[in-house]
């Protein structure tokens, strides 16, 4: 299929999927909250794909094995109980009965005196048929944030039902055929949609964990570059594994043993889980861990990581060095200093840096500050450099993200370089111009990944610079220090300049002369 082929594709059911999306919302306007309603939406979404993917499971054993009419949402129960249950969890990691399936709740919602009881007790039971699995820990609290008893969904039980139903309803009627086949990510269209929408209100908290699919994408396509295959992926602070699933979308490269990703939020972590599984990542291929990197890392065994993106939230406070062990942690020890504690960046850079393979890269969404402030960030930047662990720097333009407007940058960590120079980038001119953000288009993707490959010294947009000049720049990392800007003023030549004066001082001084004559004859016309 053709590139623009695609992309009017991916457009249609782009709009569609925010058509409905929107027509859902202002459904159930009024009794929740925007920022809150997401969760009603993520998570019934969520319940309609394992629906489906559990139903299709079934289906295609049956009718290959010549029952060609066979319908998993047909039949009963008990007989699911005894013929489908087995093996089922050891394989898809959780089981739903047919009278449990998205298909057959939403056919009855309207009629359902206790919807929001009974839907309360399907996705408790989803998460109950994994225990004592493998898929356990992946299924645990998944649904914690679909709240059915709340009132913000209505005050009595036949409002939170009609709201309910509305959203049942209306998500059965987004049609995708395959969720496997589509050309946008649905699920991460519709987050990043809902978010988009619910920004302005839900204040800071929009942009902080939520990277946009254009960004991840050129995340991804940084540490893919010249590899056909890739141990694993790693996100230190992976919000709704966004970044990690921007990985799957590469054909010709292999990703050997999976997803692994930490995130500290709640919500955030039961929506990276979810989007594996819409994702038709199974769970034995992903581990995602709930707390915070800096002071409880997982992963530690799975190290090292050919492939690590990450987008931590700039500039927090963390306790440093009021924590006098976290000096001797393997990860910050050999910078010599930690990073500062109202400045948490530099402790997310050393932790990927330590789980990081000697053939592998690291591309990381950073603060611009963090390039030049002095101090113990210094210290940091000097380590980075001298051990030549920094590849490149990439400016990327403002206004990306959502919630801050601000111009971040890319950094990309390697430990197998071959020459002791840097590459600097600045592509915060590369974006399209869209109604509330600018975004990366495809174009501009490629732009920059052509330059990161092929590393020549492009006037105005990027230079390959030895590390002794960085060493002579005090250890200054910021993309401007060394890739001139271009001066867009208009050019002004003096000769030309003085020349328009003396006209425009000739033209005024005949323009006097004129209403001095025609003075002149008014007065002696009186």
């Amino acid at each position: 299929m053709g590139n623009s082929v695609k992309e009017n594709y991916e457009t249609i059911q782009r709009a569609e999927l925010h058509r409905k999306i929107w027509a859902i919302a202002d459904d159930v306007r009024g009794a929740v909250d925007g920022w809150d309603f997401k969760q009603y939406i993520l998570g019934i979404l969520f319940y309609r794909f394992i629906s489906e993917n559990m139903r299709d499971y079934f289906n295609k054993a049956e009718r290959e094995a010549g029952d060609v009419d066979f319908n998993y949402a047909d039949i009963s129960d008990d007989e699911a109980l005894k013929y489908f249950k087995t093996g089922t969890v050891e394989e898809k990691g959780f089981f739903i009965l047919p009278s449990q399936l998205f298909e057959n709740i939403v056919k009855n919602a309207a009629k359902e005196d206790n919807l929001n009881v009974k839907l309360d007790t399907i996705f408790k039971e989803i998460e109950a048929s994994a225990i004592g699995s493998g898929s356990e820990e992946d299924f645990k609290g998944l649904f914690r944030d679909v709240d059915l008893t709340s009132d913000r969904l209505g005050e009595s039980v036949p409002e939170k039902n009609m709201k309910l139903t509305s959203i049942l309803v209306g998500i059965s009627e987004l049609n995708f055929g395959n969720f496997e086949d589509n050309h946008i990510d649905a699920f991460g269209d519709a987050y990043e949609y809902l978010i988009s929408n619910y920004a302005s209100n839900a204040g800071k908290s929009g942009g902080e964990f939520f990277t946009p699919q254009t960004v991840s994408r050129l995340l991804a396509k940084i540490v893919v570059d010249g590899k056909d295959k890739i141990n694993k992926v790693y996100d230190p602070t992976c919000g709704s594994g966004s970044l990690l699933l921007q990985m799957r979308k590469f054909e010709g490269v292999e990703i050997e043993e999976g997803y692994y990703g930490q995130e500290i939020n709640m919500t955030n972590y039961n929506l990276a889980r979810m989007n594996m599984f819409l994702h038709n990542v199974n769970y034995n291929d992903f581990s995602i861990k709930r707390g915070d990197t800096l002071l409880n890392p997982y992963h530690g065994e799975e190290r090292p990581f050919d492939a690590i993106v990450s987008n931590p939230p700039y500039s927090i406070k963390w306790i440093g060095d009021a924590d006098p062990t976290l000096i001797n942690d393997e990860r910050f020890a050999p910078a010599g200093k930690l990073a500062p504690k109202s400045y948490a960046d530099y402790a997310f850079i050393m932790h990927s840096l330590s789980y990081l393979s000697s053939k592998g890269r690291a591309a990381i969404v950073c603060f611009p500050g963090i390039f030049y402030r002095k101090g113990a960030e210094k210290t940091i930047r000097k380590y980075l450099v001298d051990n030549n662990f920094v590849d490149c720097v990439i400016q990327l333009p403002d206004n990306l993200f959502f919630g801050t407007s601000i111009a971040t940058c890319v950094l990309v960590l390697a430990k197998n370089k071959t020459e002791n120079k840097t590459l600097f980038i600045d592509a915060s001119k590369e974006f399209k111009k869209e109604t509330n953000n600018n975004i990366l288009e495809e174009t501009n993707i490629e732009n920059i990944i052509k330059e990161f490959r092929e590393r020549a010294d492009v006037e105005y947009f990027s230079r390959y610079v030895d590390n002794s000049k960085i060493e002579e720049n005090d250890y200054n990392l910021s993309v401007s220090t060394y890739v001139e800007k271009e001066d867009t003023r208009e050019k002004i030549d003096i000769k030309v300049l003085n020349k328009e004066i003396a006209e425009t001082v000739k033209k005024i001084d005949e323009l006097r002369a004129s209403i001095d004559e025609i003075v002149r004859e008014l007065e002696s016309d009186e």
